[in-house]
C-alpha cells in the first residue's frame, strides 16, 4: 500500500473512538472549596460561597490555564462554581464569557442540605440503609438520587455537545456532575463503581463526547494544588468523613 494512501484508525476490541471533527472535548472541573465542604456540611443546590481556601485553589487553577484557548466556557449557576469560573475565565486567551447553566448544578440533597454526616444518621437512618441496598437509584429526602442526576446532567452535556461540535468545552460545575461526565465517557458506570471516583476541589477531568459515543481522556488532574493545603475529596454524592 502506498504511503500516501489514508490511514485507517483502527478500533481495538470492537470500539469506535468518538470522531474529533463533530464531537466535543470537555474539561470539566469541579469548584474550589465551599464555606460548607469545609464544615462537612451537605450542601447540594443550596448556594454557598468559596472558602478563603477554594479561592486560593480557583487562582491556583487560573494560573494553570493561562492563555488556553476555549471554544466557550460555561458554569453551573450556584455561586461556588461561578466563582470558580470567573476567576479562571479572565485568564484564558480572549477572556471568554462564563455562560450559566442550571442544568450543571449539583445533586439535590433536600432535606439533608446544611446537615454533616451524624445529622444525617441520626436523622434518616432508614434513607442510609436504603441507600447502602440501592445507591444507584435511591432519592436523598426531597431530593434527586444518582440517576436522576445522570439524566438531568447528562442532557445538559448532550446540549452542550450539539452547540459545539468538534470544539473544545471549559465547564465549571460539582463533585456528582464530574461522574456523570466520566459515566457518559465511558458509555455508562458498573455498579458502584462511580463511588469509588475521587474528584478533589478544582480537579480537571477531560472527555471526549460524541453522538452514542465517548473517551475518557483524563481524570481528577489537581497538580496546580501541589503548593496549597490538599483539596478536599468529600462532596453531596458520597458523604463526608465522620
Amino acid at each position: 500500500m502506498s504511503s500516501d494512501a489514508p490511514r485507517k484508525r483502527l478500533a481495538p476490541f470492537g470500539f469506535t473512538p468518538p470522531d474529533r471533527a463533530t464531537a466535543t472535548e470537555f474539561w470539566v472541573v469541579r469548584h474550589g472549596e465551599s464555606t460548607w465542604n469545609a464544615d462537612g456540611r451537605y450542601q447540594g443546590q443550596t448556594d454557598v460561597p468559596l472558602s478563603h481556601i477554594g479561592i486560593l485553589q480557583a487562582a491556583s487553577l487560573a494560573e494553570r490555564l493561562t492563555g488556553l484557548h476555549f471554544d466557550a466556557v460555561y458554569t453551573s449557576d450556584l455561586v461556588r462554581a461561578s466563582q470558580t469560573a470567573d476567576a479562571v475565565a479572565e485568564r484564558l486567551l480572549g477572556n471568554p464569557p462564563v455562560q450559566a447553566d442550571p442544568g450543571l448544578r449539583e445533586i439535590d440533597v433536600g432535606e439533608l442540605s446544611g446537615l454533616v454526616i451524624a445529622d444525617i444518621r441520626a436523622r434518616f437512618p432508614d434513607y442510609l440503609s436504603t441507600l447502602i441496598q440501592e445507591p444507584w437509584a435511591t432519592r436523598r429526602p426531597g431530593g434527586e438520587s444518582m440517576e436522576d442526576l445522570f439524566a438531568r446532567c447528562g442532557a445538559a452535556f448532550d446540549r452542550l455537545r450539539a452547540r459545539h461540535p468538534g470544539g473544545r468545552v471549559l465547564v465549571f460545575t460539582h463533585g456528582g456532575v464530574v461522574r456523570v461526565a466520566v459515566g457518559l465517557a465511558l458509555g455508562g458506570v458498573p455498579a458502584n463503581a462511580w463511588a469509588r471516583l475521587s474528584v478533589t476541589n478544582t480537579s480537571i477531568t477531560r472527555v471526549l463526547l460524541g453522538h452514542n459515543s465517548g473517551t475518557l481522556l483524563g481524570f481528577n488532574d489537581d497538580a496546580h494544588l501541589e503548593d496549597l493545603i490538599e483539596a478536599t475529596e468529600a462532596d453531596d454524592v458520597l458523604g463526608q468523613a465522620p
